[in-house]
This record gives C-alpha cells, structure tokens and sequence, in this order.
C-alpha cells in the first residue's frame, strides 16, 4: 500500500511538471511569406522622328521651293541646268504636245535620270503639268484621251467624274507626270457673267457657278487623280472667277468683290479637309476686300492668316507663273521669289522662262543665308514639300 502510495504521488508530479512546461512554452508565431511586388514595365524608348529635310544642304532646300518650266516637246537645257547646278526640285511641262504618252515620257526621263545625292538630296522631283481638260490640256496625242472642258465635266455624275479623272491621271502616271496643276476652283457667278470674266469663264474652265458644284465636281477630279497617284492642284485661291482681266497678260487686275467669307474662300475647306494629298495655287490678283496692298501671292494676309489658319490648309502652297505674268512684272524676279517665301508660299513656278530661276534661286538663297527667320521659312517649306512628295 505505502509503495503504490508513492508511486502514484510521483505519477502525479510529473504530470504536473510537464503540464507547467506546456504552459509556460511560447504561443507558435505563423510563418507568413513576403509580398510579391509587381513586376515593373520598362517605359518603351520612342522612336526619334527624323526630320525629312534634315540631310539637305541649304542649297537644296532652296531648290526644293522651285518648279521650273520646260516645253513638253522637248527638254530645255536651261530647265536640266536648274537642277543640275541649282537643285530644282520640280519640273513644269508647259506649251502644247501632241506626241503622245510614250514621247512624254521620254522627255521626262531626261529630266528624272538628273536626280541623285548632289543634285535634289536623292529627293523625287515633282513633274508637273496643266491637263484640265477642255481648251487647258498640255498633253495630247496617242495614248491621251481628249478631255472635256471643267464646265462640261460639270454636268457629269461625281463619282463617274472621278472614275474618269483616275483614267486621265493614270495616262499622266504613264507619261512620267505626278502632280497636274489642275482642277480650278474658281466660282464664276453666272452663264450670263462668264464671257465677261477673261481667265476662267471665258474659257470654260469652271465647273459650274455655285460653290456647291464647283466643290463636288473639282472635288471628284481631284479623287480621280489621287487614285492614279497624281498630286491635284486647286487653284486660284482666294478666286479668278470675278475678275475681267487675265493675270497673264494685264496688270492692276483687282477683284473688289471677293472677302474672307465668300464663297470663293470658303469651297477651299471641303475641297482640302480630305486626308488625300494636294497642293494650292495662289492668284496673282489684288483682292480689295483683303489685303489691297499687293497681288495675293506676296500677301501674308491672304496665304497665311487666311488661307493657313483660317481656312485651315497645312499642305504645299504654290504660286501661278512668276517668270512672265504681267501682272508682277512690277516687281524683279529675285523679289518675286523672295516676296512669296515671306507671305507663306512652299513652291513658286517658274513656268514660262526658266531663265529667270538663276536669279530667283540666288536672291533666296542669300536672305536664307543672312536672315534666321527666312531661313526657318524655307526650312518649313522644303519640309512641307518633302512630306507631299513622300505622302503623294
């Protein structure tokens, strides 16, 4: 009995020291495992955007602000000089041909086989013409068709005009040509004023006498030759379509009728709001009721407060003939030049001497040379031109 006594007494004990160790022990702390942090994504570096002028010298830059004239039966040897030893960046093929595509195209390559790294910077030229149809066609003969005055493409479905627009502009794409100084946007008020008003009307190259027309149907011809790869040209901003006189062969023309609301400014917004390629032609008018200083093509007010920023145009301005028309023979051929870089023009034509680029092409050159300021003028139209030739 006093053995198993003791027995269970010491049983006892140790159950009581191990009970003690237990709750004395430490509380278990769970082990948690790190946040994962997420893994960051590395910014992508953009692509630096090159500047398209960037490998021009300022002589061809220069250059690329010209188009210089040449008979389309031929090539002047004064036009392939132009480019060759003052890197003209475009050719105008003036006068009458009726040799045919294959004819046209040969003379062409005349011209295109001068482009090389020190001639234009390797950069296409813009080979030009006038094929608006009617009594305006430079290019005729086998392989053109003949094509109607605008004032009868105006009584033509619009999108038959620019089926049939595409088929002219893909002949001119045969022939070597890839801007067509055409369609005219001009707005001639009536039949009965038409005869009247000497450089559009009475030739019927209008489309019709209401801005709605002219905007369909200039538009359509210009889809037409976008499709077959041809820049269009609309031309004569701000309006010939109320004037008398002819541009080309009189001086003091004033249009006194035409302000930054008519019509004729305005059907400039439709035709050029697209997202397809095209250039605008300045008149060489005065226009009283904007700027009644000097002939619009030397107006800042007309091609840069009106037409760039009001109207809204981005793309290459150019100007009518500054070699021969009469109604800037006041003034000298380098002023020309100069005068029209400085109101906001991209590409001035010289179209029917070219012997009066040399001093055009010098006299900008120069004030590019000792004026800042003119020379990020032509830095922006060399640009411009550059992204049209590309886009085009």
């Amino acid at each position: 009995m006093r053995a198993r006594g003791r027995t269970t007494a010491a049983l006892a004990l140790v159950l009581a020291l191990g009970a003690a160790a237990i709750a004395c022990a430490p509380e278990s702390t769970p082990t948690t495992s790190p946040s994962r942090q997420p893994t960051a994504t590395p910014t992508p570096t953009p692509t630096p955007t090159v500047d398209p002028i960037a490998a021009l010298t300022i002589e061809q830059r220069v250059g690329q602000l010209f188009m210089v004239g040449t008979s389309a039966q031929g090539a002047d040897p004064v036009t392939l000089s132009a480019i060759a030893d003052r890197h003209a960046g475009s050719i105008f093929l003036h006068g009458r041909s009726q040799a045919g595509v294959d004819a046209t195209a040969s003379v062409v390559r005349s011209f295109t086989s001068l482009v090389s790294p020190a001639t234009t910077g390797d950069e296409p030229l813009w080979v030009a013409t006038d094929q608006e149809g009617g009594q305006v066609q430079v290019l005729q003969g086998p392989g053109f068709d003949r094509i109607p005055s605008a004032l009868a493409q105006g009584t033509i479905p619009p999108d038959q005009l620019a089926t049939q627009a595409q088929t002219w502009g893909g002949q001119l794409g045969m022939a070597g040509v890839n801007m067509n100084l055409a369609p005219v946007a001009d707005i001639v008020t009536s039949p009965a004023t038409a005869r009247a008003n000497a450089p559009i009307g009475a030739l019927q190259r209008e489309y019709g006498f209401d801005a709605s027309t002219v905007e369909s149907h200039a538009g359509a011809f210009a889809d037409g030759m976008r499709a077959a790869g041809v820049v269009p040209t609309f031309k004569h901003f701000p309006g010939l379509g109320r004037v008398t006189g002819n541009t080309d062969f009189a001086a003091g023309i004033v249009d006194d009728t035409v302000d930054a609301s008519a019509p004729d400014v305005d059907v400039y917004r439709g035709l050029t709001a697209g997202p397809g390629v095209s250039a605008v032609m300045l008149s060489t008018a005065i226009y009283k009721k904007i700027d009644p200083s000097v002939p619009a093509v030397f107006s800042k007010t007309v091609v840069t407060d009106l037409l760039r920023h009001e109207v809204g145009f981005d793309g290459v301005v150019m100007t009518d003939d500054m070699s021969a028309t009469a109604q800037v023979k006041a003034w000298s051929p380098a002023d020309r030049a100069v005068l029209s870089i400085q109101a906001g023009v991209d590409v001035v034509l010289v179209s029917a001497d070219p012997s009066v680029y040399a001093p055009m092409y010098d006299a900008v050159l120069a004030k590019a040379k000792a004026d800042p300021g003119f020379a990020q003028q032509v830095d922006d139209a060399a640009r411009r031109v550059i992204q049209a030739k590309a886009r085009g």
